[in-house]
């Protein structure tokens, strides 16, 4: 089922969804497939499966989405980058998707492969999503998320010339967005209503990432560019050393923060759930009662 048809078939409720990403260590693909099998409970729309640093791991993504799609019975998005890959490429994953029964794509530029500072075309490559995913849209019957960033994409001027990128990314075939992570909802709030004064119609899907660990959140915002706000901040800082503290202290903020963003209008949610269980279920049960499904 094609991302189009999940949201048609949900007018009106909330759309529900995490990612997951490939293990370093294969010994621990047992343990992502039990974390994919105890997250069913939360009965998510779809499932996205993302790339490791630098474009690796495309097998392993495309393992990991076929065995959620074709074993699991879920549906799933497979991410697809311009990184360290040429146009021929791009067109052998999407040749193997098909052939995996994977419907749906997740197209990236991607971050710059570990020890580069910049991304750098690949010869023979694309140099933006917005060119990948019109090649998609050509080459293949796929459903297409763009990402949207709340805060503006790191390398962009500015967020209004972020939104204008966005917008070719619609023109060129995405038919919804999912947000990069943030912890500011004002700036999703700002967001969305930018994107709607440059007529972007499509469904906008807000990143949460749960902060679980101090460290490991610090390393995604300084790739990413989002804030973790003052007052946030302070609390992690104050705790940092104590595991059970900081959990809790993600885990209340994240349930706050998507609590407001449900009294606001949002499509849905995308969990940035990093191959964890337990704690995207206590979120998720802590705000059953105002998620309409």
């Amino acid at each position: 089922m094609k991302f189009s048809d999940i949201y048609n078939n949900k007018k009106g409720k909330h759309i529900i969804s995490y990612e997951v990403f490939p293990p370093k260590n294969d010994m621990d693909f047992s343990s992502l497939y039990q974390t994919i099998e105890e997250l069913k409970d939360i009965n998510p729309d779809y499932v996205s499966v993302t790339y490791g640093a630098g474009g690796s791991n495309r097998d392993k993504t495309l393992e990991i989405a076929s065995t959620i799609k074709n074993k699991m019975g879920l549906e799933v998005a497979a991410h697809l980058t311009c990184v360290n890959a040429t146009i021929q490429d791009t067109d052998t994953m999407l040749e193997r998707f098909k052939k995996e029964n994977i419907e749906n794509i997740l197209a990236l530029r991607g971050d710059p492969p570990q020890g580069q500072e910049n991304f750098t075309q690949t010869i023979g490559g694309f140099a933006y999503a917005s060119d990948l995913i019109k090649h998609i849209n050509k080459n293949g019957d796929f459903g297409i998320a763009a990402a949207g960033y709340p805060e503006k994409h790191p390398d962009a001027e500015s967020l209004d010339a972020d939104i204008d990128n966005l917008k070719r990314k619609i023109d060129n075939g995405a038919t919804n967005v999912i947000t990069q992570l943030f912890f500011n909802n004002e700036d999703f709030y700002k967001y969305r209503e930018l994107c709607c004064k440059k007529n972007i119609s499509v469904k906008i899907e807000p990143g949460i990432m749960p902060i679980l660990n101090f460290k490991s959140v610090q390393r995604m915002v300084n790739l990413c560019g989002a804030k973790i706000p003052e007052k946030l901040l302070r609390e992690l800082e104050k705790n940092q050393d104590n595991k059970e503290a900081i959990e809790k202290i993600g885990i209340d903020y994240a349930i706050n923060q998507i609590s407001d963003l449900l009294d606001n209008e949002i499509d849905g949610i995308h969990f940035y759930a990093m191959n964890k269980s337990k704690e995207i279920k206590m979120i998720y049960k802590a705000l059953e009662n105002k998620i309409i499904r």
